[in-house]
């Protein structure tokens, strides 16, 4: 039998500077009211100076390793998931390896947007059936606050930025990575996009302060037709898992809890109630810290681990959709 991904570690970041909707209220034309009902986020995560994607990265890496009782000079790979790295050169993943000093690690990035992690825990799994005493650390890193456009309401109210990071090494137990299905429709392109990173790193705030209204960096920011992207989110994603279950001959209530991307609300509650899961097994991290796109799944996972939520022999469902079109559906038993 050969090994399959196993997660040993979690462990995440959030900013320290906090942005309510009321603060949001003094710099765009809208309302905690409307923020709540449409999105059902009330504050989000801005980074702000000496918080960079790959520090971020970083700081959850060390949490991970520490659960896992792993060390740096450990690892043998590193995949970051990232659509917001400092540069396009060198990659995250390299400014990571640097950072924590895992120098025997070979290091890339994964740009599938919201997907971008799930992506990478796939690619680990690969790996990991091939050579299954590899340790890979695997992260979702975004710092989506310096490509947000202050003056769109429909956008900026939305994103957030941290990173989450795992431990996976292989296993032949019956814990792991059960089955998974990733999917991309490029030709959606313009539903959801980012044309380039800007042309400097720019951390929007200040500690204490709230953005400006001009103040996202040159280059370019988010553009998102929001209705269409709800409709196809909902409809790929719920159409994913079932896929997905009937393939594997499971119930959705086998499911213990699902790990969504933290999109929207009104879009967890849409893809609960298409798939016949009671929303109380959909574990949500949105209202604290909006969509943070890669990071948003493992920041969850990791939350949800320490909390004591996810105990052995639990059925997992992780479901995340991002921009490309980019999706995916996991099972995973703890």
């Amino acid at each position: 039998m050969t090994g399959k991904a196993t997660i040993i570690g979690t462990g995440s970041y959030l900013p320290r500077h906090i942005l309510t909707n009321q603060e949001l209220e003094k710099i765009v034309d809208t309302s905690d009211d409307w923020i709540n009902t449409r999105t059902g986020i009330k504050t989000r995560r801005i980074a702000g100076a000496g918080e960079e994607t790959s520090i971020m990265a970083s700081q959850a890496a060390y949490k991970a390793m520490e659960m896992a009782g792993v060390t740096a000079l450990e690892l043998d790979m590193i995949i970051v998931g990232t659509i917001t790295p400092e540069m396009v050169m060198p990659s995250c993943a390299c400014l990571v390896q640097k950072e924590i000093g895992a120098e025997n690690a070979f290091a890339f990035d994964v740009s599938a947007a919201c997907s971008g992690f799930v992506y990478a825990l796939e690619i680990a799994d690969r790996y990991l059936k091939n050579a299954p005493d590899m340790k890979i650390l695997v992260i979702g890193a975004e710092t989506l606050s310096a490509r947000v456009d202050w003056q769109d309401r429909n956008t900026c109210v939305l994103f957030g930025d941290g990173a989450g990071a795992c431990v996976v090494t292989g296993s032949k137990a019956e814990d792991g990575l059960l089955a998974s299905q990733l999917y991309s429709d490029g030709r959606l392109w313009q539903l959801l996009s980012l044309d380039a990173v800007p042309r400097r790193y720019c951390p929007v705030v200040d500690y204490g302060t709230v953005p400006e209204r001009n103040s996202f960096c040159d280059g370019s920011a988010f553009n998102m037709v929001g209705k269409d992207v709800f409709k196809y989110a909902v409809r790929e994603m719920g159409d994913a898992v079932e896929n997905l279950l009937n393939r594997e001959g499971i119930t959705v209530n086998d499911i213990n809890l699902m790990i969504p991307h933290q999109a929207n609300i009104r879009i967890l509650k849409s893809l609960a109630e298409r798939v016949n899961l009671s929303f109380k097994k959909v574990y949500t991290t949105i209202q604290k810290y909006g969509n943070s796109s890669a990071a948003s799944l493992p920041i969850a996972l990791d939350e949800a681990n320490r909390e004591g939520r996810l105990q052995k022999g639990n059925l997992l469902l992780f479901s995340v959709f991002g921009g490309g079109f980019t999706w995916g559906v996991v099972l995973w038993r703890w």
